[in-house]
């Protein structure tokens, strides 16, 4: 009893450590935010006289809604992608075991090694020979590309899990390969999908560098470049500038927060499984 008591204890003090260490550096920033915009702010101080009017001005200098509006349908290209190619390739993989899947695996793994910079010259190069530079899908293409090793991986893990009893069962119900895949596996992988949803969706909205090097005008970026734009007409004011990084950050808090429960589900189904 006094060593689970000690554990309980223990964990509750790292998770108050935690919540401590991410919540402390959004709350200086609103509060910096909030500031006049032409002082610098010191500490976390709670301003006497909200400087609201902050978020609006780094919201039309930023052009923050068109970049959201880019962001978006880069968003709209990757995710249902990468979770449909994603769920097939994991499903065989892990699940109807084809021969060659380790070596497949082991392939994908591999692709998780390879430094991200290391890529864009020659990603460059063939998107400009198939006419896709300065297009959304010039970084949609490529970002799905980027992400199918680990996507592939997190989806093969999940259907590792799943009981062969179940496939067996449908297969002596007379059910075919895609009508198990559709009926059955498919919805007992919702929590992984969600998952894997929200890591997708998080990566695409943040993605800076790519769209630098793929799309020329700067206004058809992703949102995370908007403060490209600020720096260059208030590069000397804080608090406009934080401002504008939590107008930027705000859409992936929410995002997180309204999924939050189906991420953690994931985990621990990972976690119960292993």
């Amino acid at each position: 009893m006094i060593g689970n008591r000690t554990e309980a204890v223990v964990g509750r003090i790292v998770l108050i450590v935690v919540l401590l260490v991410t919540v402390l550096p959004l709350v200086s920033m609103l509060s910096a935010a909030l500031q006049p915009a032409d002082r610098n702010p010191t500490g976390l101080v709670w301003p006497s006289d909200p400087q609201w009017q902050n978020f609006v001005t780094a919201f039309e200098a930023g052009h923050v809604w068109q970049l959201m509006r880019s962001s978006l349908v880069i968003v709209l290209i990757v995710v249902p992608a990468s979770l449909l190619i994603a769920t097939m390739a994991g499903y065989a993989l892990g699940n109807l075991r084809i021969r060659g899947s380790r070596f497949l695996l082991l392939l994908f793994v591999a692709g998780l090694t390879i430094p991200f910079e290391s890529l864009i010259i020659p990603i460059y190069y063939h998107m400009k020979s198939l006419g896709l530079l300065n297009t959304p899908w010039a970084v949609g293409l490529t970002l799905i590309g980027l992400f199918m090793p680990f996507s592939v991986a997190w989806m093969r893990a999940h259907f590792v899990g799943v009981p062969t009893e179940l496939s067996e069962a449908a297969r002596v119900d007379g059910a075919t390969v895609w009508q198990e895949f559709r009926r059955i596996q498919i919805p007992l992988a919702g929590p992984a999908l969600a998952a894997l949803a929200i890591l997708l969706f998080l990566w695409t909205w943040n993605q800076f560098i790519l769209p630098v090097a793929l799309i020329q005008d700067p206004l058809d970026r992703t949102v995370a470049g908007a403060l490209t734009f600020f720096q260059g007409q208030y590069y000397a004011s804080i608090p406009l500038l934080n401002a504008g990084a939590l107008i930027i950050i705000t859409p992936a808090i929410v995002v997180f927060l309204i999924f939050q429960r189906q991420f953690i589900k994931a985990l621990l189904q990972g976690a119960v499984k292993g």
